[in-house]
């Protein structure tokens, strides 16, 4: 089982903040906010992971990570301690070509895909471990379902479909079926890379990991689990960084 760390993105919505910076590489208490999805794939027992970002900042990923094996300046004890490589994504194309650039590193291993702006309390080591053939993803109940890739249940709620962004994006719905959001926690076996060879580009031009799943879903290889705990997504606005931060000091992140 190897890991994935999608890094890119230019984060407008974080204001002033990302003008010359990667939002991954902002802080979030006392650790810049990669740190989190890196420690959660050490968690899972991951050993080998692959950062990919964007050109502009591959340089400032490689000064503060160096080859994965950090260890604090405060008391030097090992903060994580992985065989970490990079790729430059050129230009953006969806999470799902992110995945597919992986190919190669995977190997034919089992891949779990952590989205660089994702933050969880618990590191769901239990539900990885005890993860089975086809695919597993995380979901939260939400109050603006609008804004993600949300699953589709049948009355006995079994997995059928899964939506992205209602109404906006997948034009199928006109609202969003449920509220439960699919989060930035994937895991994949090792026929993903199948998938995205026959998706086509979205409505925004993109591959969409929505379609990735909704593979899996359609044909009843997807497993869903719930979100123990918080979640944050640490994409959405400036203000929310220094909350997570307290919310961190208060209750730990990947337990």
């Amino acid at each position: 089982m190897k890991g994935l760390i999608c890094a890119g993105g230019t984060a407008t919505r974080l204001e002033e903040l990302t003008r010359v910076t990667n939002k991954h590489l902002l802080p979030v208490g006392r650790w810049p906010m990669v740190y989190y999805p890196l420690q959660l794939l050490q968690r899972l027992g991951v050993r080998e992971v692959l950062l990919v970002t964007g050109q502009h900042h591959a340089g400032q990923f490689i000064d503060l990570l160096g080859n994965g094996h950090v260890r604090s300046r405060m008391g030097d004890e090992p903060l994580f301690d992985l065989d970490l490589s990079y790729k430059v994504q050129v230009e953006a194309g969806g999470i799902a070509q992110v995945v597919g650039m992986a190919r190669d590193f995977a190997a034919g291993e089992k891949l779990v895909v952590c989205l660089g702006d994702n933050i969880f309390e618990h590191a769901h080591a239990d539900a990885v471990e005890s993860w089975g053939d086809g695919a597993l993803v995380f979901v939260k109940e939400v109050p603006d379902p609008e804004n993600f890739g949300v699953v589709v249940y049948d009355d006995a709620m079994n997995v059928t479909d899964i939506v992205e962004k209602a109404g906006r994006v997948d034009t199928r719905y006109d609202a969003p079926p449920s509220n439960d959001a699919v989060v930035g926690l994937y895991c994949y076996p090792p026929d993903v890379f199948e998938i995205i060879d026959g998706l086509a580009p979205s409505s925004r031009g993109e591959l969409e990991i929505t379609d990735v799943n909704r593979v899996y879903a359609q044909r009843g290889d997807l497993e869903v689990r719930r979100v123990e705990g918080w979640w944050h997504d640490g994409g959405k606005h400036w203000a929310d960084l220094a909350d997570v931060g307290r919310l961190i000091e208060e209750t730990g992140a990947n337990k």
